[in-house]
């Protein structure tokens, strides 16, 4: 791409939280701009953006979506991304795509905490923003003064470019503030009629374009100086500070319009030339010498050497996998060779393409400020940066997001047990955020994710992708058992019948360990009551019965063995007889050691708002949990707390419930404690009951 074409590109991110109506949005710009014939809509199924088949079930936006359009002559790459919490993930690591955002609000909703998450998120990238209230058709009056609370929220500094005429059915189009025209609108056609503006609001368009020119002036000492003298700014120098201060994120110009009746689309596409950036106007990109370690940074010309950043892995079913990237600086063609330096591997890129939605496009070249696909590079992955080998660069990494909430999956038949970790592999490489593992002492398949929507919609991606069919249980809580005293039993197999019998003997003494030791098997054998090579048998009986659990089936730890007498017969002692009363006689000494319960207990660190602290103090109190630490973060506190698993297995919806959607948190284990008794009675009766219909089961 030349330097005069780069200057015109616009790569633009739609964000805001779940509803606000990004994904109508962007339909919207792409039929003003003629790329649809028909506008796309969410709740008929028609959207563009939203095409996946679980999308399109649930009318919600699960993974980012690409497109498209030419507006008067600039190239826009449309970037619209979820906005539902267990989505977020997605959403912020392919801010590193943008190069400008419109960050939609909705006002008679209001901000919530995905808002306010993904405005601090593209604070850090420094992405330049501007907003736009979008649904004006459902809107009543005192917008201004609602939308003026929300950036008061997200304390950032607006100025409002327009106003709206009308409201909720009779919402018909905007005063533009600067020119000071209104563009009425007809019916829901999207095409519209410039003229002056209506005389019921001349008044207080004038009274807002004085607030707008005064909010500019104040950054910048020319301006403010004819201000003050009395002067009228033209729209030519507004434009210009407006500009100026939008790239610096200073100011953020609102716009407001209707996606579903196409009004105020044009209007936005213009101020997305005149205010945010192409990537020539963008900073230079930051990363590392691979080789020397040092800081370098990346101009972002088409000129500079090659580099590329993945930010997203797409599974396409024709394409195979698509390593989605921003090139960030020179160029790359489709049968061009790059390097992969932190894997120390070199790629041939195959086919590329521009994503139009589901569609892809072939491109044969790629340069600075491009997004595109490229198809089935073996050995890259999301956060990978590609670049020359000669001029070697390593861009920072993905955002690392930690499940919030897990749940075991159970195969439906035994194809389904081989089918279901291949898919889970799969949807891994697209989805970052999950994580699988099988549980050693369970044998369940753990799945975790960012939200129970989330888990469900993995489930149901593994059906309809890769046929495997799973059930949704919430994850056994992985107890364990020990003693807290020392006893000695006797464990003796005598059995006669015709022929040769079986006999074995063993006397053996338990013991509690310390902690996190295990188990130790001594052998006091003395004079050969046990023949030596019967010794390695009784070991094995003993350890059998510590994996299987002697009051509730759990593995058992934490215990020593010694095996101090005993006896044989010549003909009739076996391997197998001694590993059988081996088992006997631990079992027969745990049941007089005091075996106690013991249960799993977490670390979790949970952030929440300063007025939500107390709820959430009482709440954790009340799930047996100890606050260890308080830690201040910004407007946050962050609680640090010892929880026992079996209380916070499902706690993501509670804790959202106690913060209204503003707490987050972190969870990992921590260590075992013993069960208080009235709760492990409870596990040690359901633990029997489920051994009971386990055997009908069989038999």
């Amino acid at each position: 791409m030349a330097t005069a074409e780069l200057e015109k590109l616009r790569n633009v991110g739609l964000l805001g939280q779940g509803g606000s109506g990004k994904t109508s949005l962007g339909e919207a710009m792409l039929f003003a701009a003629g790329v649809t014939q028909r506008l796309g809509k969410v709740q008929e199924g028609t959207s563009v953006l939203d095409h996946e088949p679980e999308e399109i079930k649930h009318y919600v936006s699960i993974s980012t979506a690409f497109h498209t359009l030419a507006w008067k002559r600039h190239p826009f790459q449309l970037i619209d991304t979820p906005g539902y919490a267990a989505f977020l993930a997605d959403s912020i690591n392919c801010m590193r795509a943008f190069g400008g955002a419109v960050f939609v609000l909705n006002p008679s909703v209001g901000l919530r905490v995905e808002s306010e998450r993904l405005w601090d998120r593209a604070n850090d990238n420094r992405i330049s923003r501007l907003f736009f209230a979008s649904k004006m058709d459902h809107e009543q009056d005192n917008v201004a003064e609602r939308i003026d609370s929300m950036l008061e929220g997200l304390e950032v500094k607006g100025i409002h470019l327009q106003m709206p005429i009308g409201v909720e059915a009779n919402f018909k189009g905007v005063v533009d503030l600067l020119s000071m025209k209104a563009y009425l609108y007809e019916g829901d056609s999207g095409k519209f009629a410039e003229g002056e503006i209506p005389a019921d609001l001349k008044g207080a368009a004038e009274e807002m374009r004085q607030k707008l020119m005064e909010s500019v002036s104040e950054t910048d000492d020319e301006l403010l100086e004819k201000y003050l003298d009395g002067k009228e700014l033209s729209t030519d120098e507004l434009k210009k500070a407006i500009r100026e201060q939008t790239r610096q994120g200073k100011l953020y110009p609102v716009l407001y319009g209707s996606a579903l009746k196409q009004i105020g689309i044009q209007q936005l596409l213009d101020a997305v030339i005149d205010y945010l950036p192409s990537p020539l106007d963008e900073d230079e990109v930051e990363g590392t010498n691979p080789i020397t370690g040092e800081v370098e940074k990346r101009a972002q010309q088409p000129t500079a050497p090659f580099s590329a950043y993945v930010f997203k892995t797409i599974i396409d079913p024709f394409a195979g996998k698509l390593s989605v990237m921003r090139v960030v600086s020179g160029k790359i063609a489709s049968d061009g060779v790059c390097y992969v330096p932190n894997k120390q591997v070199k790629e041939k890129i195959g086919h590329m393409f521009r994503l139009e939605g589901k569609k892809q496009d072939i491109v044969k070249e790629a340069s600075a400020g491009d997004i595109v696909a490229a198809a089935k590079l073996k050995d890259v992955s999301t956060g990978d940066t590609l670049c020359d080998e000669k001029s070697p660069i390593q861009y920072e990494g993905p955002v690392h997001f930690s499940p919030v909430i897990s749940f075991a999956l159970e195969p439906k038949s035994k194809a389904d047990e081989e089918k279901v970790p291949q898919g889970l592999h799969r949807i891994m490489e697209e989805d970052p955020t999950i994580e699988v593992h099988r549980d050693e002492q369970t044998r369940d398949f753990i799945l975790s994710g960012m939200g129970q929507q989330h888990v469900e919609i993995i489930v149901e991606k593994l059906k309809r992708k890769y046929s495997a069919e799973v059930v949704l249980k919430a994850p056994k809580v992985p107890y364990k058992e020990t003693i807290r005293a020392s006893a000695s039993a006797q464990g003796r197999l005598k059995k006669q019948t015709g022929g040769r019998g079986q006999y074995g003997d063993t006397w053996i003494k338990i013991e509690p360990l310390p902690h996190g030791k295990g188990f130790e098997f001594v052998d006091e054998i003395v004079g050969g009551a046990i023949p030596r090579n019967y010794i390695p048998a009784v070991e094995k009986g003993i350890k059998e019965a510590m994996a299987g659990g002697v009051i509730a089936g759990y593995p058992m730890v934490d215990v020593r063995v010694r095996l101090y007498d005993g006896s044989y017969h010549d003909v009739d002692s076996s391997d197998m007889a001694f590993k059988i009363a081996g088992s006997l006689g631990f079992k027969s000494a745990v049941e007089k050691a005091k075996p106690v319960i013991l249960e799993p207990i977490m670390n979790m660190e949970i952030t929440v708002p300063d007025e939500s602290m107390g709820d959430v103090i009482g709440d954790l109190n009340s799930r047996r949990g100890k606050v260890v630490g308080m830690d201040t973060k910004g407007h946050n506190q962050v609680i640090k707390s010892k929880v026992p698993m079996s209380e916070v297995l499902k706690y993501a919806p509670d804790l959202r419930a106690l913060t209204s959607g503003r707490g987050e948190f972190q969870m990992e284990f921590s260590h075992y404690e013993e069960l208080p008794p009235h709760l492990a009675e409870k596990v040690i009766k359901e633990a029997k009951a489920r051994q009971a219909a386990d055997g009908e089961h069989k038999a």
